[in-house]
């Protein structure tokens, strides 16, 4: 029997109703008991949004992508249902022999895609070839998806205000103890890996002149990590004089909590209090351009894995 084979779409994943969130937070953490305020504080969090819509997202890019494809395409998340170990032992039951592996997390980093690759590989074992998509926070089709979505909501307030709006670019943070250099690791790429998918997206908006970069929605274990945080550069802006401001997240690839919550109420309120209008672009979603920047990227490694 020949070699079949198939794409593998990797995401974070998300608990499908409120009760399942201390279990969800238990994945996240490793089993690492978290205090109860903070499950607490999740909860209501996701009580706000109703619930978070990034499986059944993540599921319609793997049908839009499987839809440009000729093998199957398949979706894992790390943290829930449907957990990778699973999918990747379907994959095997359907007669997959060979995956391209592409985490929907762009950017590179020990802490999410390094994790999900760890996860890949110890449920494929020996039973799948793997071409495992590292990072690609330089894809041009990902920047012009990003931009696709801002050019509108920039066009339209910048006329409103009668200036060019500023926009503030953000990803996800992680522990600054994880991207720092060791003795036996280099420095991570993360965060130079973020910076320049906003950059990318800025070029791609060449009326752009004024825009920042921050990351969001640090976590609430102890340490410091990757800053500057959104409510620092919205307090430093507003001290600038902006009383407007776009917020385009660069290192999510749909709606779920951290945009849903995070920005469309924890820092729309924060900006209301220091006197701040915060505007947030249409989220990438079923975006055709990122579908086919998706498709780029399974084409490269199906091509690598039949090379091999």
């Amino acid at each position: 029997m020949g070699d079949r084979a198939a794409v593998l779409l990797l995401a974070h994943g998300t608990p499908d109703t409120l009760d399942e969130i201390p279990q969800y937070l238990s994945n996240v953490t490793g089993g690492r008991p978290m205090p109860e305020s903070v499950i607490e504080e999740i909860r209501h969090r996701y009580s706000l949004i109703g619930s978070s819509p990034l499986t059944r997202l993540t599921q319609e890019q793997g049908r839009l992508l499987g839809n440009e494809l000729d093998v199957p395409v398949y979706v894992g998340m790390r943290n829930w249902k449907p957990y990778i170990k699973d999918t990747v032992h379907l994959m095997v039951e359907d007669g997959i022999t060979s995956a391209v592996v592409i985490c929907l997390a762009p950017q590179n980093s020990r802490t999410s895609v390094g994790l999900y690759k760890r996860a890949v590989e110890a449920a494929a074992g020996d039973r799948l070839r793997i071409d495992f998509v590292e990072g690609w926070a330089d894809d041009l089709l990902l920047a012009e998806a990003f931009a696709e979505r801002l050019r509108p909501l920039w066009h339209a307030l910048s006329r409103e205000i009668g200036d060019p709006a500023p926009v503030l670019f953000t990803a996800h943070s992680v522990p600054q103890r994880t991207v720092e250099p060791g003795p036996d690791q280099p420095a991570d790429p993360y965060a130079d890996q973020a910076r320049l998918t906003a950059e990318n997206v800025a070029d791609c908006v060449p009326t752009l002149r004024e825009w920042s970069f921050a990351f969001q929605s640090q976590g609430m274990s102890g340490g410091p990590w990757l800053g500057p945080t959104v409510e620092d550069t919205l307090t430093a802006m507003r001290e600038a004089g902006h009383t407007t401001v776009i917020i385009h997240p660069i290192g999510f690839l749909c709606d779920h909590v951290e945009i849903l919550y995070d920005i469309d109420i924890a820092f729309r309120d924060f900006g209301k209090n220091l006197g701040m209008r915060v505007e947030r672009p249409r989220s990438l979603n079923s975006s055709p351009l990122l579908t086919a920047a998706l498709r780029g990227l399974a084409k490269n490694g199906l091509w690598r894995l039949a090379q091999a």
